[in-house]
């Protein structure tokens, strides 16, 4: 008796003759009784989504053969992709990589700064009361010239329309305060006297 399936009764189907026989034989092949091998069939079926009249090739077995082909196939194109793009890919950038490097290696060599000297908090304090002060001369100076300059400058009155105001210095003069306007920033050098 199948179990689960004992209070069952049983129906009679209408099969033709030699199709009961190769069912009976494979049931028998399966070890289940008809009953139990039909509900399988159907189970089968509905399960995977299967028509009896589709066909799936040979053999289930077959079918595992051409899906290991596929993979073998896939495979192959992974490695091939691997081979021909990815590994000349990566040797352009590992030799990027090294000349960068070998870069940096030669520029450390050329560009060496030493280590930065550090200031106390007097040293430093210094410096910048230095620097205030060198501006302050600088400002003083500029002041100075420049109220040189206003001193040299005279209003001359026009008979025929506005008046205008004349500078009298000598060409050197104007060529001397045009020269201290243009190199100003060298009132300020750095410790290296640039």
């Amino acid at each position: 008796m199948d179990q689960g399936y004992e209070r069952e009764r049983f129906e009679t189907i209408k099969i033709k003759t030699s199709v009961a026989k190769k069912f009976r034989n494979y049931c028998k092949s399966i070890a289940k009784s008809q009953s139990m091998a039909l509900r399988l069939m159907v189970e089968f079926f509905e399960n995977n989504g299967v028509s009896p009249e589709d066909h799936l090739g040979e053999t289930i077995a077959s079918l595992k053969g051409q899906i290991i082909k596929r993979s073998n196939a896939v495979i192959a194109i992974i490695k091939n992709i691997e081979k021909m793009h990815h590994k000349p890919t990566t040797a352009i950038l590992q030799t990027l990589f090294e000349q960068m490097s070998q870069m940096e290696k030669d520029d450390d060599e050329v560009f060496d700064f030493g280590m930065p000297k550090l200031l106390t908090d007097n040293e430093e304090r210094d410096h910048y009361k230095n620097a205030y002060y060198k501006t302050q001369e600088a400002y003083n100076d500029l002041k100075q010239e420049t109220k040189g300059l206003l001193k040299k400058v005279k209003f001359v009155r026009n008979n025929f329309g506005i008046g205008h105001y004349r500078l009298n210095i000598t060409k050197e003069s104007l060529e001397i305060l045009k020269q201290k306007l243009e190199h100003v920033h060298h009132h300020n050098p750095t410790e290296t006297g640039r």
